[in-house]
């Protein structure tokens, strides 16, 4: 299949890598992005260099034959919004585990909300997830979840890009811990039909798994050359127990355990210190900051400027909708973009621009992907979200890249684009059942006991 989005203000990469918004014809063939030409005035709102006109030709159109074709006056094309680090089947536990610590939250509340839910469960969940994410304008998350098949599945419906991470807690090489092991090869393995679907291993954190079980993870991922997916230094608590227990950071502790051998993202690095910074530089660790989920459980501010400057690869995630109550990455740039400004009192602290390049070819580069999404470039895979700018909040069009940080909310987003195909067509999803999806997280809630618990 061919789609050509025609004049259509887009966000592109020039030759030095610095944003530019230009006016464009961007051609799909199948499910890559096979021609993108400039067009006559492409400049609007952000600073020209000569080397991205270069990037893409003279000024002039991609033609017209085209299975499905696109008019993007008064649009925006972006990448679609890489999502680092959530977990998709929490979306049905939002607004259940409020305004609480982080140890009551996670061991009173949400632990045995996860200890009742059953494989459906799951799958609603992730389904939701995936409809407020699509609808958010994020084309690929990267999720960690408990109940194999059921996100893999929810993902292959959807049309969705994923990468999954089976969580692993254990001990040693005791049977609980081996047998999730099992589970992950056994989901990676049955999804090998689907290329939107790729796998890394998700040892949980340092206080659900072991430096015996770690080493093990470490051992596994390099053999079948996976990444790792892994909670790192979230809370206070978390600190004073890993010091407790193993004398050193949980960072340290998963670099003496070997896991950073491997391709590994770890999540929130709250507590990050800089030897730990230094680590992670050395060994390619990338961060994913969840700010939401951060402020929300009381654990405070990663040092994301901090880890910046050290040359660590930050990238941004939701965390799940437990914790986070939203799936939005629009909602997240906006505080990444803001909070560290206000902690760090420097306005020059995470421009827009950093923002917006952690939430798209920062978490691309984080999951082995840089080379195919994450920006919109020839060759690269179609994966891209087009924003109504004929909103009161894009208007006026300034600085474009300014106001996806700043203005924008997410529902903006009109049409999505997912390997080549059309996900969602003017706000409405063609992959999923919007209506189905509502219906069975109501009924879900009433079974478990959780709807209406509170007003």
């Amino acid at each position: 299949m061919s789609i050509l989005i025609r004049n259509i203000l887009a966000v592109l990469p020039d030759a030095e890598k610095k944003y530019v918004v230009k006016k464009a014809d961007v051609r799909i063939e199948d499910d890559k992005i096979s021609e993108i030409v400039l067009c006559e005035g492409s400049s609007c709102g952000v600073e020209v260099t000569n080397s991205g006109v270069d990037a893409y030709g003279e000024a002039k159109n991609c033609g017209t034959d085209a299975d499905e074709i696109i008019d993007g006056t008064d649009r925006l094309l972006i990448p679609g919004m890489v999502n680092a680090h959530t977990h998709s089947y929490m979306a049905f536990m939002r607004n259940v585990a409020d305004d609480l610590a982080f140890t009551d939250w996670l061991f009173g509340t949400i632990s045995p909300i996860e200890d009742a839910m059953t494989d459906e469960d799951a799958y609603w969940g992730a389904n939701l997830a995936i409809l407020e994410m699509m609808k958010s304008g994020t084309t690929c998350f990267n999720d960690m979840q408990m109940n194999i098949h059921q996100t893999t599945r929810a993902v292959k419906e959807s049309g969705m890009r994923a990468v999954i991470s089976r969580g692993l807690v254990g001990n040693g090489n005791d049977e609980a811990g081996a047998m999730r092991l099992r589970q992950a090869y056994e989901e990676r393995d049955a999804a090998k039909d689907c290329d939107r679907l790729s796998f890394f291993l998700g040892p949980h954190a340092p206080y659900t798994c072991d430096e015996a079980f770690m080493r093990i993870v470490a051992e596994e991922a390099k053999k079948n050359d996976m990444g790792i997916h892994i909670h790192l230094s979230e809370s206070a608590t978390e600190i004073e127990n890993c010091f407790k227990q193993y004398g050193c950071t949980p960072i340290a502790l998963a670099d003496r355990a070997g896991l950073f051998e491997n391709p590994t993202i770890a999540a929130h690095c709250v507590y990050a210190t800089p030897e730990d910074m230094q680590i992670m530089k050395e060994k390619n660790v990338s961060v994913v900051t969840n700010p939401a989920s951060n402020m929300k459980l009381g654990n405070g501010f990663a040092p994301v400027a901090k880890m910046m400057e050290s040359g660590v690869n930050v990238c941004l995630g939701t965390d799940g909708a437990a914790s986070n109550n939203a799936l939005n990455m629009f909602s997240e740039l906006r505080l990444l973009s803001l909070i560290h400004k206000g902690t760090a009192k420097t306005a020059q602290c995470v421009s827009a621009k950093e923002g917006f390049e952690m939430a798209t070819i920062s978490g691309a580069r984080a999951l082995r992907m840089e080379d195919a999404i994450g920006s919109i470039e020839v060759g690269k895979k179609a994966d891209l979200a087009i924003l109504n700018l004929k909103t009161p909040s894009m208007q006026p069009n300034n600085n474009l890249v300014a106001a996806l940080a700043y203005s924008a909310n997410g529902s903006e987003v009109e049409t999505v684009i997912i390997d080549g195909k059309i996900t969602m067509k003017n706000r409405e999803i063609l992959t999923m059942d919007e209506e189905r999806i509502y219906f069975e997280i109501g009924r879900m809630m009433k079974k478990m006991g959780l709807e209406g618990k509170e007003y």
